[in-house]
């Protein structure tokens, strides 16, 4: 390492344990383990570090089936019965005195990964945090109505009185920018977009200050996309958190202020997004594969295939299809200044 990355290395480092103190959410080594019959065991997250502020959008990216949606599944207690958790994830409380913030501290901090069902049913599931799902026509109940769902929904998480809860519900779909000329509508007469935004209302009645995004435009035309991810970045910008889990690269250049890239259930690499996006791009080969892949840039894929999360070798998971990888790769790399990688690209500042 020459003089210049390092100086470049350690002011990553600096700034890293800065937002560590200012964490809305702060992960630690946060690891999902599913137990399969005959014993064996299939690691879908490793080992996951990373801190979210209020007013940022960190967006989760990644092919199918490396880990994010398990991610998002864990913090808020919906993993199966087989599922094993180890790590921290802390969710700051409602102090911000500078003198009891950081890394989850304050009165009311939580610990989502050793929180029980109880107090992650009564006073953290819409109520601190939000989740806007993935397929969100599938989560809406069928035979009501959006008005009657989001009425419901403002009496469960709000102290509003019953005869204020109509206005509530309007004012909620409003803010999802969902009209109120289709509030009345079941969930089968919706669109795609309008779907989503029915989703996005209901994740923002509770006025959580961090909301999870998880795949929120599948399906979605390009103005839709925008459209959503637009929205959802508005209510980032008054304050709350936003975890965006995407496949869509465009999405989180969009809107994202970092990026985070998981491979076989590990973060890879985790960057501000205008470099990551930027003329120096990412450091790890298998991020710079993705962006690569895009059509408006190379449109070269990545070659062969993920590991089997049941199968991952000893060493760098990416090893295989990497075209920088050597035999130091037989080993692990651990995280430095942002990237999992025995060979990044320079640091460039």
């Amino acid at each position: 390492m020459n003089a210049a990355n390092g100086k470049v290395l350690r002011a990553l480092e600096a700034v890293t344990a800065e937002r560590a103190e200012d964490a809305l959410l702060s992960v630690r080594g946060l690891t999902v383990r599913f137990r399969l019959r005959g014993g064996r065991g299939v690691a879908a997250v490793s080992d996951a570090d990373f801190d979210l502020a209020a007013g940022e959008c960190l967006a989760l990216v990644g092919e199918s089936g490396c880990g994010k949606s398990v991610l998002a599944s864990a913090l808020l207690g919906l993993l199966p019965g087989n599922a094993e958790t180890s790590g921290t994830a802390l969710l700051a409380g409602a102090s911000t005195d500078a003198a009891t913030r950081g890394a989850g501290a304050g009165p009311d901090a939580t610990d989502l990964l050793a929180a029980d069902e109880k107090t992650l049913a009564r006073t953290v599931r819409g109520r601190r945090v939000g989740l806007v799902p993935q397929s969100p026509a599938a989560h809406l109940t069928p035979v009501r109505t959006v008005r009657a769902q989001l009425e419901e929904t403002v009496r469960a998480l709000t102290a509003v009185p019953r005869r204020a809860r109509r206005e509530a519900a309007e004012a909620a779909a409003g803010r999802a920018a969902f009209p109120a000329g289709h509030l009345d509508r079941y969930p089968h007469e919706l669109s795609g977009g309008l779907a989503q935004r029915a989703a996005t209302a209901l994740a923002l009645i509770g006025d959580a200050r961090l909301l999870l995004a998880d795949e929120p435009t599948t399906g979605l035309d390009r103005d839709l996309v925008d459209r959503t991810v637009d929205e959802l970045r508005r209510h980032v910008d008054e304050g709350r958190g936003l975890l965006l889990i995407t496949h869509d690269l465009a999405a989180a250049e969009r809107v994202a202020d970092r990026v985070a890239v998981m491979y076989a259930g590990r973060i890879v690499e985790l960057a501000p997004a205008h470099r990551f996006f930027g003329p120096s791009g990412p450091r790890h080969p298998y991020a710079r594969g993705l962006l690569d892949a895009l059509p408006e840039r190379r449109f070269t894929p990545i070659p062969g295939m993920p590991p089997e999360l049941s199968d991952l070798p000893e060493g760098c998971a990416f090893a295989p299809r990497c075209p920088r990888a050597t035999a130091l790769c037989a080993t692990r790399p651990e995280p430095r200044a942002g990237v999992a990688c025995h060979h990044p690209e320079d640091a460039r500042a």
